[in-house]
């Protein structure tokens, strides 16, 4: 018996320091899920989404050499119905769909994503520029600018580019570098597509500064900062959007506070847009409840000129 123990213990040893030596790798699936019950701007009642709903698989695997291959696959639905965001014009994996190397020296990444403006700018707003009641982020910036104005199937896409590379810079004194851009012209198009962002975030500062071209030649300018003392927390930004081929502007300047005590975080914004000229204002408040560290419950409130008062609760989950 112990012959046959021996014989075993070397058989495995033999075929474990043959064996290939595989590199560590992660697969994760997450997202959130979002819902609410609410009035809109045009004054009907409706169950839906206030926020944003999506499921992502992002992963990674060990090159070596601190070098990571990474990848992300995300696509966002309507929660209250179950459909595709946009479907039957935005495409299956319309939040994101990229691969690319991770080191030292930063990320790449290649394929369909957010731009480096409009990846980084929710940052400097309490609703992440995410929630269409109460943001005054949504309301007003990038106005006259589509990120890529063909990307879905032929229709404009706020937000993200096809054919994209993506770079991360890592960061130095509190500074990083973000730059987006296509090799790639739209057809018809005479221009390739650019944003870069300089962001810096150390202590109780942040701020951003963005420039961002699309392939039609509309420009954006983005200039944002935040302040952060104890539990509240200030922000304010800039937008100056600009449409090419009607000369039309778009100048918005945003301002806005979150206080946070205990389970409760409690919000305010306040936008004001100057549209060739015309003056639009609005005003917002909100508070959140969290239930965990992954499910909240709001409520947010949001006034447009010459438009109903938008107010509804919603429930979101982080998973």
């Amino acid at each position: 018996m112990r012959s046959h123990h021996v014989l075993l213990c070397t058989a495995v040893g033999a075929l474990t320091a043959s064996a290939p030596v595989w590199a560590q790798s992660s697969v994760v699936i997450g997202g959130m899920l979002d819902t609410g019950v609410y009035r809109g701007f045009d004054g009907v009642a409706q169950v839906g989404t206030i926020q944003r709903s999506n499921v992502a698989i992002s992963g990674y695997e060990e090159l070596g050499g601190g070098v990571k291959a990474v990848f992300r696959l995300s696509t966002r639905f309507e929660l209250d119905t179950g459909s595709s965001e946009g479907a039957g014009y935005k495409p299956l994996w319309h939040d994101e769909s990229t691969i690319g190397l991770q080191g030292a020296w930063g990320t790449v990444r290649v394929g369909r994503a957010m731009t480096a403006m409009w990846a980084n700018d929710w940052k400097f707003d309490p609703w992440a520029n995410f929630n269409r009641i109460a943001s005054p982020a949504w309301q007003y910036w990038h106005y006259l600018t589509p990120s890529d104005p063909f990307a879905n199937n032929g229709t404009a896409e706020y937000g993200r580019i096809n054919n994209g590379i993506f770079y991360d810079s890592a960061t130095l004194a509190g500074f990083t570098v973000r730059w987006s851009g296509s090799p790639e012209r739209d057809p018809g198009t005479t221009r390739r597509p650019l944003s870069a962002v300089l962001e810096y975030g150390q202590g109780a500062v942040a701020a951003m500064a963005a420039y961002e071209r699309n392939s039609i030649g509309d420009k954006d300018v983005f200039l944002a900062g935040k302040y952060t003392f104890g539990a509240a927390a200030v922000m304010a930004a800039y937008d100056d959007s600009r449409e090419f081929a009607s000369a039309s502007i778009a100048r918005s300047v945003t301002l806005d506070a979150t206080y946070r005590a205990g389970v409760f975080t409690y919000k305010a914004g306040y936008g004001l847009q100057r549209l060739n000229g015309v003056r639009n204002q609005f005003m917002s408040l909100g508070a959140d409840y969290a239930l965990s560290r992954r499910t909240i419950l709001y409520a947010s409130l949001g006034n447009r000129q010459a438009a109903h008062t938008s107010f509804g609760v919603g429930i979101s989950h982080s998973y």
